[in-house]
C-alpha cells in the first residue's frame, strides 16, 4: 500500500463549487488517477495534509467528444482523457489550508490617495516657508 499511496497524486480542484463545499460542509475535491480507489485516496490525503478522512466519494467524468476540423480534410471525432474527481470530507475541526481564503489587501481608494498627497503637498509648502524665514 506505501507505494501506491506515494503514486497517487491529489491535484486540487479549485472552483467556485469546490471553495463552497469547503467552506460549508467541509468536503475538499482533488483530481486523482482514474486506477485510484477510495481507500488510496483516503489514505494519500490524511498522509500528505496530516487530517482525519471521514469520508470519500468518487465521480469518474468522461472525456468529452471534440470534431476538430481544418480547411482540407474532414473533421475528426477525439475523445478527451477521462477525469476521476474524489470528494474527501474532513473531520469537523480540520481543515486543508490549499483550499483556505486568500487574504485580501484591502485597496486603497482614489479619495485617500489625494488627500495623502494633499497633505504632503501641505507639509513640504509649511516647511519651505519656515526654511525661508529662518535664513532671512
Amino acid at each position: 500500500m506505501s507505494n501506491q499511496m506515494k503514486d497517487v497524486t491529489l491535484k486540487p480542484r479549485l472552483s467556485e463549487k469546490a471553495y463552497g463545499q469547503s467552506l460549508e460542509r467541509n468536503v475538499y475535491v482533488f483530481v486523482v488517477p482514474n486506477e485510484a480507489n477510495k481507500q488510496t485516496i483516503a489514505q494519500a490525503v490524511a498522509a500528505q495534509f496530516d487530517v482525519t478522512v471521514t469520508n470519500v466519494r468518487t465521480v469518474v467524468q468522461n472525456g468529452k467528444a471534440i470534431t476538430s476540423r481544418s480547411k482540407r480534410t474532414r473533421g475528426v471525432t477525439v475523445t478527451r482523457k477521462n477525469i476521476k474527481k474524489a470528494y474527501v470530507t474532513v473531520k469537523q475541526g480540520d481543515h486543508i489550508a490549499i483550499f483556505d481564503a486568500p487574504e485580501e489587501k484591502k485597496p486603497e481608494k482614489k479619495a485617500d490617495k489625494k488627500a495623502d498627497k494633499v497633505v504632503r503637498k501641505a507639509e513640504s509648502s509649511a516647511s519651505k516657508k519656515t526654511t525661508k524665514k529662518e535664513t532671512k
